[in-house]
């Protein structure tokens, strides 16, 4: 007999739904999330078990890495791309959970990557490095426009790395200005230590892959950001076109039109923020360094605004890093900019 398995995972409880290839409810069970618990409800299923659908939560690792120890083959469901009926009135952690035993039994449930459990750490650091460079990026902005709405003057961003504590004291003369000042600069420079902390722990482990080498070529890509984008990306096979890919990594607009109308806008959600984020910071740092980047960059300014213009410069870059990796080709500018 041939049974299916679907978990619907919740931050603190998993139900547990297992169908036969005729659709019959064989078992379900709401289970805290415990792994010797979810295993020991198993056991009796696990050799008539012909796949797990668990859905991919922010909290799945366990389960998954668990199960996969344990023999079991694990389906990633992709809960984004799942569409449920539209016309049911009510759904609940049951119905949910032997939907995706149903969407595998099928063979039509929407996967998502099992990232290999070894390469997670490393990847998870440098999912927090981005965090702190967004959250550092946000306090210098922040100053740049305090001081621009209470002095008049502009103040450049490099401008502002270099302050500490007791320069804001010369900047205002308000004294909630000046605490307000001074805790912007204590928590952008925290931020680059811990920053420089994390890039130096991951230089010592992270060892950037052949196929990945030529990232480096990339224009406003490093070390760090080449190892982020080998990490996000995993094996670039899994993308067979370079529309593929760019879209994973949100750099293309998402919307949708029908005759020429448009008819609202996609899930602009799907795909890797990480990545997103690292071709941004890619691209900041290209425009600054590369003049056939920056010429591209102006154009296109010109044209919409400064937020767009680097999106634009993004999805170049990204849509370059696919062929640089799946061709393992160093970067080449006129293909890229023209």
């Amino acid at each position: 007999m041939k049974l299916y398995g679907g978990i619907d995972l919740h931050c603190n409880n998993n139900y547990l739904g297992i169908i036969d290839k005729k659709d019959k409810r064989v078992f379900q069970k709401k289970l805290p999330n415990d792994l010797e618990m979810v295993l020991k409800v198993l056991k009796p299923y696990r050799k008539d078990m012909e796949g797990i659908a668990v859905e991919s939560t922010f909290n799945w690792y366990w389960l998954v890495d668990g199960l996969i120890e344990e023999g079991y083959t694990v389906h990633l469901a992709n809960p984004s791309a799942i569409k449920q009926y539209e016309g049911l009135k009510h759904s609940d952690d049951s119905r949910d959970a032997f939907h995706l035993a149903h969407l595998l039994k099928l063979g039509i449930l929407p996967e998502g990557y099992i990232y290999p459990k070894k390469e997670r750490p490393v990847r998870d650091l440098l999912r927090k490095r981005l965090f702190l460079m967004k959250h550092k990026t946000s306090h210098i902005l922040s100053f740049k426009n305090m001081v621009s709405r209470s002095l008049g003057i502009q103040i450049s961003s490099n401008e502002v790395k270099r302050l500490h504590e007791e320069d804001v004291e010369k900047l205002f003369q308000q004294e909630h200005l000046i605490l307000a000042g001074k805790a912007h600069i204590a928590t952008i420079r925290f931020l680059k230590e811990k920053i420089i902390g994390i890039e130096k722990a991951i230089l010592k482990k992270a060892v950037l892959r052949d196929e990945y080498s030529n990232l480096l070529t990339v224009p406003g890509v490093g070390k760090i950001l080449a190892l982020t984008i080998m990490l996000e990306t995993g094996d670039i096979r899994r993308f067979p076109e370079v529309g593929n890919y760019v879209s994973y990594c949100r750099c293309v607009r998402s919307n949708r039109t029908s005759n020429g109308k448009s008819k609202g806008e996609g899930n602009s959600k799907n795909g890797n923020k990480y990545l997103s984020w690292a071709f941004v910071e890619a691209a900041n740092f290209a425009v600054r360094s590369y003049l056939f980047v920056r010429r591209y960059y102006q154009k296109k300014t010109a044209r919409t605004n400064s937020i767009v213009a680097i999106k634009a410069v993004s999805h170049k870059l990204a849509r370059a890093s696919y062929y640089v990796i799946k061709n393992q080709e160093v970067f080449q500018p006129k293909k890229a900019f023209g």
